[in-house]
């Protein structure tokens, strides 16, 4: 079984101790391996049990499934999805079907894991099947207006119930029972980790925030343009003692189009040997020119992100701002001014630590935390500065970064 951290260990007490609450890690904590643990204790010494694990996206609840499942290895717990996504594994949005599922392995005297998504979590509590344990991951989505009824009803009568999230949202006015302030639906908080613990203990690796001067004027017309050039600019000035992997929030899908389409900043990643590789939902997703499947994008994204020859650029607009793993990335650059709550996962996003770094700690080769020994040394978040929107960013930026990673606290935010 999974050997976890003191912060991950204190999560997993808390949890034995209550039957709800909140944990609240920040981005590259090893939330997943809290819930993980739990589960596994729970199948091992409970009896059958039902268990469900909610997603923001269908990508982030086959994620959660794989990691779930190279844990927990037993013939008597069978695995089912309720989203309308690919799976390998039993799939349906159809409550009576998933109600048929739970009931067959519980009169079986077997248990069942169901990943759903919130936007299919009313089908299961539409299917009226009894649930043991279930498991929010990046929960502050929870409070989403269309979410929360459905979340509110699991509530009522799940036996257990915990809500992870790095970015706690509080309700107020009329949003004020769906915040996470509402301790009857989301009980108190049950661990809140700081990120300096996290940074001293060499589980990720600090942030730095760049900021990168330019004069140029933007409007709505040269928007794409300006973008293109100051990106240029901005990847002449890359630190590149290693591969640079780099994350662009693009400012919309439009100046993204523009910008790879009728700029000529394809061909200048092309000339400096950068992959590129581009998704949002209106494009779908690319690399280097080819329109593939969005298995076939994450798993590349995997690859590459884990092989240190490797250098790419992968433009977004949001589908990568919350909850994948990417495993490698060593900048993000910010062409848009994000919500707090997605700046806050972006920054999570690039202070992953490097894998080899996490391997030579582990063996007792570099001390922890001793960041100068590390071959990714801190994780860089840059954006453009000097005209009104980029100004207004790098401030909002340094406000997000000095909250979580000065202060130790999650930074505010509202539903």
């Amino acid at each position: 079984m999974l050997s976890l951290r003191p912060h991950q260990q204190r999560a997993f007490h808390a949890m034995q101790a209550q039957n709800a609450g909140q944990i609240i890690v920040p981005t590259g904590g090893g939330k997943t391996y809290i819930m993980i643990a739990d589960a596994y204790k729970h199948l091992r010494d409970s009896g059958p049990q039902t268990i469900i694990v909610v997603a923001p996206r269908i990508l982030l609840a086959n994620q959660l499934c794989e990691e779930f499942m190279e844990q927990i290895h037993s013939s008597k717990v069978h695995v089912a999805h309720c989203h309308s996504g690919e799976t390998t594994h039993f799939s349906s949005t159809k409550s009576d079907k998933i109600a048929l599922f739970a009931n067959t392995a519980r009169t079986a005297g077997e248990s069942c894991i169901i990943f759903t998504t919130y936007h299919s979590l009313g089908r299961v509590v539409d299917s009226g099947i009894d649930i043991d344990t279930i498991y929010f991951d990046e929960a502050h989505n929870a409070c989403g207006r269309s979410f929360f009824t459905a979340v509110y009803a699991t509530a009522q009568y799940a036996k257990r119930r915990y809500y992870f999230t790095a970015t706690p949202k509080t309700g107020r006015g009329v949003s004020v029972a769906r915040g996470m302030n509402n301790t009857d639906v989301y009980g108190g908080v049950l661990e809140n980790v700081p990120a300096q613990e996290l940074i001293a203990a060499g589980a990720i690796v600090p942030p730095k925030v760049v900021p990168f001067e330019t004069n140029r004027i933007r409007t709505k017309h040269n928007a794409h343009d300006v973008d293109a050039d100051n990106l240029k600019d901005m990847f002449e000035q890359l630190d590149v003692t290693q591969n640079p992997k780099v994350l662009v929030s693009a400012p919309s899908s439009k100046v993204l189009g523009d910008m790879l389409g009728q700029t000529d900043i394809l061909e200048y990643f092309k000339d400096q040997g950068y992959d590129v590789m581009h998704i949002t939902s209106k494009f779908g997703a690319i690399i280097n020119g080819k329109k593939v499947g969005r298995e076939v994008f994450f798993q590349t994204l995997q690859q590459w992100g884990a092989d240190d020859t490797r250098h790419f650029v992968i433009f977004h607009y949001s589908i990568l701002s919350e909850g994948i793993n990417v495993p490698g990335l060593t900048h993000t650059i910010l062409l848009r001014n994000l919500p707090i709550v997605e700046m806050a996962q972006t920054i999570g996003r690039v202070i992953r630590v490097h894998k080899d770094d996490r391997a030579a700690v582990a063996e007792g080769r570099i001390p922890a935390g001793a960041f100068h020994l590390y071959k990714k040394k801190e994780g860089v978040v840059t954006m453009p500065t000097g005209y009104k929107m980029g100004n207004a960013i790098a401030q909002r930026l340094q406000n997000v970064v000095n909250s979580i990673f000065i202060e130790g606290r999650p930074p505010m935010a509202f539903c």
